[in-house]
This record gives C-alpha cells, sequence and structure tokens, in this order.
C-alpha cells in the first residue's frame, strides 16, 4: 500500500507571502534550493542539486498544477537513478494571520529500490527540516 509523505507547518505569515516564497525562485534559494530555471507555468521543468556535501543528487521536476495562493504540485524525481517519479503538493489554508502549509509526497514506494538516501525517513526528516524550521524561519524573521 502507498501512503504518501505527510508533513504539517503553522506560519506567522499571511498566504501571499507563503505563496511567494514557494514560486519565487530568487525567495526559494533563501531557505529551500536554487533553482535556477524554475519558472512557474504548468508543464515548466526544473532541475537542481543539493547544496554542499558529496551528495549532490539531480533533482528534477514538472509543475503539474497552479492555483495561485492555494496549491503548487510537481514531480519530483532523480533521473541520475531512476526514471520512476513521485509527486509532490504544497497546499496553503490561510487562518487569520498565519498560514498552514501542508506538503504531502506520494509515490514514495518509487523510490524504494534506490538505496537508503531515498528512504521514506529520509524524506520524512527531510521534508520536516524544509517546512518545520528552513521555510518557517525565513518567514517569520
Amino acid at each position: 500500500m502507498n501512503t504518501p509523505i505527510t508533513v504539517q507547518c503553522t506560519i506567522n505569515a499571511p498566504v501571499e507571502k507563503v505563496w511567494k516564497a514557494l514560486t519565487d525562485k530568487n525567495e526559494m534559494k533563501s531557505w529551500y534550493f536554487d533553482i535556477q530555471d524554475f519558472v512557474l507555468e504548468t508543464v515548466k521543468e526544473f532541475n537542481f542539486y543539493e547544496p554542499g556535501g558529496a551528495d549532490k543528487y539531480h533533482h528534477h521536476g514538472e509543475v503539474l498544477e497552479i492555483i495561485p495562493n492555494q496549491k503548487l504540485k510537481h514531480t519530483w524525481s532523480y533521473p541520475d537513478f531512476s526514471a520512476l517519479k513521485t509527486v509532490v503538493t504544497w497546499e496553503l489554508q490561510p487562518e487569520n494571520e498565519h498560514t498552514v502549509v501542508k506538503l504531502t509526497h506520494e509515490d514514495m514506494e518509487n523510490f524504494k529500490n534506490l538505496g537508503e538516501g531515498f528512504s521514506r525517513e529520509n524524506f520524512t526528516e527531510g521534508w520536516n527540516t524544509i517546512l518545520g524550521q528552513s521555510l518557517k524561519e525565513y518567514l517569520e524573521k
């Protein structure tokens, strides 16, 4: 059975500010990754590498769905390791002056044979850090 990874965080910032951080490549590099070829349009593809360390995996994505200030959905894959893809969905829900950010990473079974670096635990820990620390601290500073 395929159970997606779901991570949720409440950020003390309005939804428009959170959306801009998620979709503006100049803001992304301050808290996420430096994705120089990211364009906020459906079917646009993007590529990036993790900073630092020896494990600089090539990440590839394609924007699947955009609902401004509500949802960004894209593929997530590692073309150097597998032709299989997963899907990441960022959903934003305004709550007064705060925004609830929910990230869902689906089709994780597609990475099960790629080794420990691609484990469900590693992804869960990574997304918790990205949402609960990197994005939250960036927007609440």
